[in-house]
């Protein structure tokens, strides 16, 4: 493994990670995130996609809040219908 993370692609890879993929988990666990409290892949699973969709969901929040992200309202057809 070493001869392999010693490579030029590899160290481009593991640089980006760095970049991408550790910043959210360092997010997490600074939002009070420490560890699982179920047992099992399935219920692990779910909990962690929990975790995950809350993460998204503040993110989002933050970007409208901030004016990153401007909502469009009106735009929505209404039903003669109703």
């Amino acid at each position: 493994m070493n001869c392999k993370m010693e490579t030029a692609s590899a160290k481009a890879v593991y640089k980006q990670r760095k970049v991408i993929v550790e910043p959210v988990f360092g997010q997490i666990k600074n939002s009070g995130f420490r560890g699982f409290s179920v047992r099992s892949k399935e219920k692990v699973a779910g909990e962690f996609s929990m975790v995950c969709a809350a993460h998204n969901f503040k993110k989002i929040a933050k970007a409208i809040l901030t004016g990153l992200i401007l909502p469009e309202f009106g735009n929505y057809a209404t039903n003669p219908a109703i």
